[in-house]
């Protein structure tokens, strides 16, 4: 059976703990590869390497780290086919899906070609008498990043890329249930000229996440998962005196007014909520109608429309989406629809029971829609992360802005509507990081930053853009003074701070 590897020192390097993780296929259940556990001695010699490689990185001029980042772009869109069936093959999302993924990590590495730039200081002359201040910003060293199975090379790539085109060296510990991308995007990333040990992958569990929170080499550490194990991962990087962001769950809602364009509205719904399998931090799974009448609309659109998407292999171009990640996590979708029940939802759309002919052992999941969800329930207060949308009916537009306020999540909020009042003062006072407004999936393009608040997000900075860039690197400022040439201006001893004078 196939072993994935480490990638250390530009190089693969098996394992030596005798402990393994069995990646699956999720079109057919079957185990496909088993993925190598790290040692700690294994983290060890990941660091050590990029130790080494990072002094001479950092000395690599703005420009020159710049064109290894182009390189890694074109290659990237190179080998753009052979990413996108290797992340279907373990994650199981569609190819097109697999394809998108792919591509906003590769929006993130554009971002990063424009290091210079990005790294340029800021200069005063004439602070005070004969001083010139002027700051630079420089790479923090070595810095690592955790991320989670449901993105396996955009989440990689908006941590890495900043941080390597910084100056830093990178360690990465992906998730063990779809770790074949990230090797390859390590691979990829030596051929464009980056130095060995410039970008490490280091496989492994919750004994590696631990090690890499402690490390003392380790300066930065950037996560995404899930809220409880995000604010642990902060808590015990900050107390290790590392710099965390760690991005947790999200329950978004779509808040759909009575003027709304209701086609539209569902259209985008269908791929927001079912998208992925609904495997995505940014997945639209609750969607408010504001007044019983919008409600009774929206439901009526929804139901075609759900009963039109196609479930189908990763492989099947004219698949909406494919299965889920795991039996596991199948099984615990299963048990939050039937919560849902228990609770007192009305389910409209049930998912369960799908079986794929030929697939029959497949981790699939239909479809699922709940009507008449209230917030007091458990299935409306925590993360689903499935193809399952419930409907929270509103009576006014000031309860529908309170309900996604309200909530422990804070990651993304839409608002369908043509009023541009509404709209305004809904992206004004609601308490969300991202905000859509007719756009159903918010994520910001790469030239800005990604972020939610409340328990999406611990940490002070955002994921790429500036916050990328700032988070990587720290600045330095220095404040100089010279003696004139002829030797006049000389002053005499003094006590105060010399700008002051």
């Amino acid at each position: 059976m196939r072993s994935i590897d480490h990638f250390i020192g530009g190089r693969p390097v098996a394992g030596t703990s005798g402990q393994f993780g069995d990646v699956f296929d999720p079109n057919t259940g079957a185990v496909q590869a088993r993925v190598q556990m790290a040692t700690t001695a294994e983290l060890d010699s990941a660091i050590a390497n990029a130790v080494e490689a990072q002094k001479g990185w950092a000395a690599t001029n703005p420009q020159r780290r710049a064109r290894v980042m182009f390189e890694f772009k074109r290659l990237l869109e190179v080998h753009m086919d052979e990413l996108a069936h290797m992340l279907s093959a373990e994650h199981g999302k569609v190819i097109a899906d697999s394809r998108g993924d792919i591509m906003r990590g590769l929006e993130v590495i554009e971002f990063a070609c424009g290091i210079p730039h990005l790294l340029k200081g800021e200069y005063t002359q004439g602070a005070g008498p004969g001083i010139d201040v002027w700051s630079a910003r420089q790479p923090l060293g070595v810095v690592a990043g955790i991320t989670p199975f449901n993105f396996p090379a955009m989440i990689p790539m908006w941590m890495f890329g900043p941080a390597i085109a910084c100056g830093n060296a990178f360690i990465l510990k992906p998730s063990e249930r779809d770790p074949s991308v990230p090797v390859r995007l390590a691979e990829l990333m030596l051929e464009a000229g980056a130095p060995a040990g410039v970008l490490n992958v280091v496989q492994g569990g919750k004994e590696i996440v631990e090690a890499i929170l402690r490390h003392p080499s380790i300066k930065a550490v950037s996560f995404v998962g899930s809220s409880d194990i995000a604010q642990s991962v902060y808590a015990l990087g900050a107390l290790h005196g590392k710099r965390v962001q760690a991005m947790g769950g999200a329950k978004n809602h779509g808040i759909v007014l009575p003027d709304a364009d209701m086609d539209q509205t569902v259209a985008d719904l269908m791929g927001a909520a079912y998208g992925s399998a609904g495997e995505r931090c940014m997945a639209l799974p609750v969607v408010v109608p504001v007044g019983q009448g919008t409600a009774e609309r929206l439901r009526e659109a929804l139901l075609p429309a759900i009963e039109s998407l196609r479930v189908g292999v990763s492989t099947d171009a004219d698949a909406h989406y494919g299965p889920v990640i795991s039996a596991a996590h199948k099984a615990k979708i299963e048990g939050y629809i039937q919560m849902g029940v228990d609770e007192g939802a009305e389910l409209v759309v049930d998912g369960r029971g799908f079986s794929l002919q030929g697939h029959e052992d497949g981790f699939f999941l239909a479809p699922t829609l709940f009507d008449r969800v209230t917030p007091e329930m458990r299935t409306y207060q925590e993360e689903i992360f499935g193809p399952v949308l419930q409907i929270v009916r509103a009576a006014t537009f000031e309860e529908a802005l309170s309900l996604p306020s309200k909530h422990q999540y804070g990651n993304g909020v839409s608002i369908f509507t043509r009023d541009g009042d509404a709209a305004r003062t809904f992206a004004d006072q609601v308490e969300v990081g991202m905000v859509g407004i007719n756009v159903p999936i918010p994520v910001p393009v790469a030239y800005h930053s990604f972020g939610g608040w409340k328990r999406s997000g611990f940490g002070d900075l955002n994921q790429y853009g500036l916050d990328g860039v700032r988070f990587y690197t720290r600045t330095k400022t220095v404040t100089q003074r010279w003696p004139r040439r002829d030797g006049s201006g000389v002053s005499d001893q003094s006590f105060v701070i010399p700008t002051m004078r």
